[in-house]
């Protein structure tokens, strides 16, 4: 039989016995190792909560770190052990079912907010033993008179038991005594502290504030100041103290002495520091990471007098191609390469190199003349990715696109920026990408808009912000009106009526097209039906509705058209769907199906654009259409007179092929009527243009139809 998996409670607990195990040889308690385990459960299913939850709460962490103080886990070692454990293993036992790199990032953040709460409660702890102990030795040195022998040993015991630093000066600053702790600490002997002066122990670290208070201090203008210090070792290394500096008066009330105490921070701060290297840094390449980016760049920002800012955004093109083929081992490594050679791109003061995520890097510059800067930090990163990177025996080409954006300082958010930098480098890789492009404000705008129209288009549909135009088809011969074609349009909140060229692409990019589509045809249809319903002397007034290429390929096409068609009572001869030619370039026998099945069903399927695809015109005999939609293109020359030769005879020629295959010709863009005329003498059968009507509502084709019926 095979053993059940152990469940969350089981490997939490498991995760509390390691953490039991590592920290309790250093833990002053009379409880034993399993007692200890009981009492740190608790605490680990507090940091599983907080690695598993929705928001990241540093008051988990807190609270986890003060808890070790109380539980007397005070010797120096036990915090970096308990952290190293909470590194080791609270992603392995607690983090089942999440985003890896998301969890680590979540854990280094709680181990930083544990030695938060840990200096905290220690800090506490310590000024609550500092003040009992000056309070032991005022009593000790005020009661001298009265009982010497006595007080003098009480006062010796506290001094010389005590686990921080105490040292005893008088008020020139002269060194009197010192405390094993205190020795310790400096690593010295009694005899060359107290040839010490207090003066003396200048740090180049020193807060400004930290010499004022002890001034005021020995002037007896205040009794006592708290500040984070660093001293010079001997040896030249750096100790670092919370130091608590006390004014001792006589029986009198006259300064007398200072008392100092100190607690040993350094292994903290360095832990600290460790740690906030971790949260700022990217694991993989040793670059800055996206944290510690934006602290830089909101730097810059906020900078004045004359600063200004550069910044390079790069995104590696084919990198996931890369990932794909070799492996993400092969891609790290090419990363890692990737990020050695920007980083020997921005050792110039005020430029550094980040990693975003993924494939995406950031160089930034700051100082007064960044125009000229960030486009040679630009050059210099691009030809830094020349050189090929060998991967596993293989001589990898890496590419890259750079989106540019420079500017004065003061002037722009953060997110602003970057965003500018993200849509210029998309900007760069649509443009072919191995180069980089300047940040166009227009630009930006434009794709600003496009977002926004993208994310408001499914609302819109929902909203019944879309209507549709009609825009007539009239015969060349008698120029009665035949029909309309249907275009969409959209009433935008924001930016009024747009065209379909604005969000049809859109529409396409997001597979929205295919409800929109639907709603289009079904609305043309019932419109059609009216049409013929208020014109029933003449013949059928046709709809011409446009199919995009994905709905060709949507396999509901033809029962959504033939549904609409019987639930609106029209006959298939009045719709006619137009495909574009660039759509049928090359299509195969399963693409042609659905427009075979529609035609045999009697709707005219129109080759729109005809001219325009660069399309064999014997392929003309293998589809499905039964009319060309002459581009515009052939005959803008037909506006003035006399006409094109060129565009006459290509015209002629496209006509003639056309009803020789049995195919009507419909021109788009007439404008003026000698252009019509023309169109006329060369055979073409119908058209559309300004010159006949601009696209309009429905019931002014009803008009028009109606007086080529009584005129």
């Amino acid at each position: 039989m095979t053993a059940e998996p152990d469940g969350p409670e089981d490997r939490l607990r498991r995760f509390a016995t390691i953490w039991s195990r590592a920290v309790f040889p250093v833990t002053s308690t009379s409880l034993t190792r399993p007692e200890f385990e009981v009492q740190l459960l608790p605490l680990a299913r507090r940091l599983s909560d907080a690695l598993r939850a929705r928001t990241f709460e540093a008051e988990a962490g807190h609270t986890v770190g003060a808890a070790l103080v109380a539980a007397h886990c005070t010797d120096p070692e036990a915090l970096s052990r308990a952290l190293d454990c909470v590194d080791a293993y609270l992603v392995l036992y607690c983090g089942e079912g999440g985003h890896q790199e998301t969890l680590r990032n979540r854990s280094a953040r709680l181990q930083h907010a544990m030695a938060a709460g840990y200096a905290r409660a220690l800090r506490e702890r310590t000024l609550t033993e500092q003040q009992a102990i000056s309070q032991a030795a005022l009593t000790a040195r005020s009661a001298v008179a009265e009982a010497l022998h006595d007080s003098e040993a009480r006062f010796r015991a506290v001094f010389e038991g005590a686990a921080i630093g105490i040292g005893i000066a008088d008020l020139d600053g002269n060194m009197l005594q010192a405390n094993g702790a205190l020795l310790r600490m400096f690593g010295g002997s009694e005899q060359t502290m107290r040839g010490r002066r207090v003066t003396e122990w200048t740090h180049a670290e020193d807060a400004p504030q930290v010499w004022r208070l002890y001034e005021e201090l020995v002037r007896g203008e205040r009794e006592h100041y708290h500040v984070e210090k660093a001293f010079y070792r001997p040896d030249g290394t750096a100790l670092w103290t919370n130091l608590t500096v006390s004014l001792l008066r006589d029986a009198d009330g006259e300064p007398q002495y200072q008392l100092a105490l100190m607690e040993d921070t350094t292994e903290r701060r360095l832990l600290n520091l460790r740690l906030r290297y971790e949260a700022t840094h990217d694991a993989l390449t040793g670059l800055p990471n996206r944290t510690l980016f934006f602290e830089r760049l909101e730097k810059a920002l906020a900078a004045g007098d004359g600063q200004r800012f550069g910044l390079c955004y790069l995104d590696l093109d084919g990198f996931k191609t890369i990932n794909d083929s070799l492996g993400h081992a092969a891609g790290d490594r090419l990363l890692v390469e990737v990020a050695d050679r920007l980083q020997s791109c921005a050792t110039a003061s005020g430029e550094m190199v980040a990693r975003l995520g993924g494939d995406e890097f950031v160089a930034l510059t700051t100082g007064p003349d960044t125009e000229r800067e960030v486009e040679e930090l630009a050059g210099r990163i691009m030809n830094a990715l020349v050189t090929p990177i060998g991967i596993d025996g293989r001589e990898l080409t890496v590419r890259g696109s750079i989106g540019v954006v420079e500017g004065p300082a003061g002037v722009r958010g953060a997110a602003d920026v970057l965003r500018s930098a993200d849509i210029t480098m998309y900007r760069a890789k649509s443009a072919g990408g191995n180069r980089f492009e300047l940040a166009d404000p227009e630009a930006d705008a434009r794709a600003i808009t496009r977002h926004g129209l993208t994310t408001a288009l499914p609302a819109a549909l929902d909203r019944g912000e879309f209507f549709i135009e009609y825009q007539p088809l009239v015969h060349l011969g008698d120029g009665s009106v035949r029909g309309a074609e249907a275009l969409v349009r959209w009433l935008h909140p924001q930016h009024g009526v747009l065209s379909p060229d604005r969000f049809i692409p859109l529409a396409e990019h997001t597979g929205l097209i295919v409800p929109l589509g639907r709603w289009v045809l079904e609305q043309s249809v019932r419109q059609a039906r009216t049409w013929q319903q208020r014109h029933p002397g003449g013949g059928p007034l046709r709809v011409n509705v446009n199919l995009s290429p994905c709905q060709l390929t949507h396999p509901g096409l033809v029962q959504d058209t033939v549904d609409i068609l019987e639930r609106e009572g029209l006959d298939a001869e009045a719709l006619c769907l137009e495909v574009t030619e660039s759509a049928l370039i090359g299509a195969d026998d399963d693409l042609l199906k659905p427009l075979r099945r529609l035609a045999e069903m009697g709707v005219d399927i129109a080759l729109d654009d005809f001219g325009t695809g660069y399309s064999n015109l014997a392929n003309l005999r293998r589809l499905p259409v039964s009319i060309l939609k002459l581009d515009r293109s052939f005959t803008q020359g037909m506006q003035q007179f006399p006409a094109d030769p060129v565009d006459l005879k290509i015209v002629e020629g496209i006509v003639s092929l056309a009803h020789s295959l049995d195919l009507a010709v419909t021109v788009e863009g007439v404008e003026t009527g000698a252009q019509a005329e023309q169109l006329r003498i060369l055979g073409c059968d119908t058209a559309q243009g300004w010159y006949y009507a601009r696209p309009g509502p429905p019931d002014r084709l009803h008009d028009l139809a109606l007086v080529d019926a009584t005129g």
